[in-house]
C-alpha cells in the first residue's frame, strides 16, 4: 500500500487512527466498519441520499467529466462516434467493448435485424390497453411481458443465453414502441421491414400507410441515429443503476429493463425535454424571453434544459443535437420554438447569474424540439429515449453480471425510529398525538 493512496482517520470518540486505502478516488465503506467505540458498536457507516457521492460499481463503459463537459463511450468522444458511427455500430462498442470489424458488423446488424419480430399474442395484449393509454405505460407494460415468452431468458449467467436475450431486446424494442404509438393513434400495425436500416425500419413502423414499400428520409433517419447515439449510455443515471440493482437479484432482462424503463419514465429522468417544451410554450414567443429569465433569477420557477447533475459545463450531447435541429428543419420545416430556444440560450449563457451557477444547456434542451418537429407528441418522447437507452442497460447488466466484486444490491439505512416498545393490546389504546 503507498502511503500517499491512503487516506488517515482519527475518531475522536475512541481517540483510535485508522489508515484506509484510496482507489481510484475512492475508500471503501466497509473499511469504515472497523471503526466502533466498542463490541457491541457495528461501525460507521457512510451516509448518502440520492447517491450524490457514492461509487457504486466499477465501469469500464462510459466517461464522464461534468466540469469539463467530456462524454466518452469506451473511451471514444461521443462527438466523433455522433459523427461517423451509426446506432448500432455504437451499441456493439458498448456491449462488446471494441467497435466492430466489417465482418462483425455484417453479422451483429444481421443478428439484430432478425430479432424485431415480436409474437402476435404480444399484439393481442397490446390491444387490450385503452386507446389513450400513455406509450411509455404500454412499453413498460409489454417488455415485461416477454419475460413469459422467453423463460431460457432466467438464465443470466449463461453468456450465450445472454447474448440471445440482448440481441432480442434491441431487436424488439423499436417494433414495441411503434406499435404503441400506433395503438395511440388507432392505426393498424407494421410489421418489420428487414431490409432497411435499425432507424429506417423504426421510421417505417412508425409512419407506413398504404404505400407498397416505405421509403424512409435520408436526413431524418440519420437524425434518429445521432439521437439515438447520444441516448445510448450515461453512465450511473437512475434507470441505469435501477437496472443493476434489479438484476444484482438475477431477475431475467426482460423484466429488469422494464424495471429500468418504469425509471426512466420519471420528468425528473426521461420526461425533462417534454418539461422543455412546456417551458417554450408558456415564454411563447422570442420578445417575452428576456421578461422570463428575470423571473427564473428571482427564485420563481426553474429553467429547463438547463443544468445537469454531473455537467457543470456545457452538456456535449447539446452542441450535437443543436446541429441536428437545423438539418431536420430543413426537412420538415423550421420549429418556432427553435428561435425561442435560442434566444434563452444565448442570455442565459452571457448571463453572469447562469454561469456562476454553471447552468448550461443539457441534452432535453433541443432533443424534444426535433421529436416535435418530426410529428411525435410529448408522450412519445421517453418511449423514444428508453429505444436507444436499452443498449446501455444492458451493457450495464452485462458488466455488473461478471463483475465477481457485486452481490444482491442491498443498502444500509440510518434507523430513526422507535427504539423497543412495550405492547398495548387493542382495547386499551387511546389515541395518539401525531408527532409534527
Amino acid at each position: 500500500m503507498e502511503k500517499d493512496q491512503t487516506l488517515t482517520i482519527q475518531d475522536n470518540r475512541t481517540k483510535v487512527t485508522y489508515t484506509v486505502p484510496l482507489d481510484h478516488g475512492a475508500i471503501r465503506a466497509m473499511d469504515l466498519r472497523q471503526m466502533k467505540t466498542g463490541p457491541d458498536d457495528f461501525g460507521v457507516m457512510s451516509y448518502d441520499p440520492a447517491f450524490l457521492n457514492t461509487a457504486s460499481c466499477r465501469s469500464a463503459i462510459t466517461f464522464i467529466d461534468g466540469d469539463r463537459g467530456i462524454l466518452r463511450y469506451r473511451g471514444y468522444p461521443v462527438e466523433v462516434l455522433a459523427e461517423k458511427c451509426s446506432f448500432l455500430e455504437v451499441g456493439y462498442l458498448l456491449l462488446w467493448g471494441e467497435l466492430p470489424t466489417p465482418s462483425q458488423m455484417r453479422e451483429w446488424v444481421d443478428l439484430v435485424t432478425h430479432h424485431t419480430m415480436i409474437h402476435e399474442n404480444i399484439k393481442k395484449f397490446m390491444d387490450g390497453f385503452h386507446h389513450d393509454a400513455h406509450p411509455m405505460g404500454m412499453l413498460i407494460s409489454t417488455v415485461a411481458a416477454l419475460s413469459t415468452f422467453y423463460s431460457e431468458a432466467r438464465s443470466v449467467l449463461d453468456p450465450e443465453v445472454r447474448k440471445l436475450q440482448i440481441l432480442r431486446l434491441i431487436g424488439k424494442m423499436p417494433t414495441l414502441a411503434a406499435h404503441a404509438y400506433r395503438h395511440s393513434l388507432g392505426l393498424p400495425y407494421v410489421y418489420p421491414d428487414n431490409e432497411l436500416s435499425y432507424t429506417e425500419n423504426f421510421m417505417n413502423m412508425l409512419w407506413k400507410k398504404t404505400e407498397p414499400k416505405y421509403v424512409a428520409n435520408t436526413t431524418l433517419a440519420r437524425a434518429l441515429d445521432v439521437l439515438f447515439i447520444l441516448h445510448a449510455d450515461h453512465e450511473q443515471n437512475c434507470s441505469a443503476n435501477v437496472m443493476r440493482s434489479v438484476g444484482s437479484s438475477q431477475a431475467d432482462p426482460f423484466v429488469t429493463t422494464a424495471a429500468a424503463a418504469a425509471a426512466l419514465s420519471g420528468p425528473l429522468h426521461g420526461g425533462a425535454n417534454e418539461e422543455v417544451l412546456r417551458m417554450l410554450d408558456e415564454i411563447g414567443s422570442k420578445d417575452n424571453v428576456p421578461a422570463y429569465i428575470k423571473k427564473i433569477k428571482e427564485g420563481h420557477g426553474r429553467l429547463m434544459g438547463f443544468g445537469h447533475r454531473v455537467y457543470k459545463n456545457y452538456d456535449p450531447r447539446a452542441r450535437i443535437i443543436k446541429k441536428a435541429a437545423e438539418e431536420v428543419f430543413e426537412v420538415t420545416g423550421r420549429n418556432p420554438k427553435l428561435d425561442i430556444a435560442l434566444e434563452v440560450e444565448r442570455i442565459a449563457l452571457s448571463d453572469d447569474y447562469f454561469i456562476k451557477h454553471k447552468l448550461y444547456p443539457n441534452v432535453d434542451f433541443y432533443s424534444g424540439i426535433i421529436y416535435q418537429a418530426m410529428g411525435f407528441t410529448p408522450d412519445m418522447f421517453t418511449v423514444m429515449f428508453a429505444i436507444p437507452r436499452t443498449v446501455g442497460w444492458l451493457a450495464q447488466w452485462q458488466e455488473m453480471l461478471q463483475d465477481p466484486e457485486q452481490k444482491i444490491a442491498r443498502p444500509r439505512q440510518c434507523y430513526t425510529g422507535y427504539g423497543a416498545r412495550e405492547f398495548v393490546p387493542l382495547e386499551q389504546r387511546v389515541t395518539q398525538a401525531k408527532a409534527a
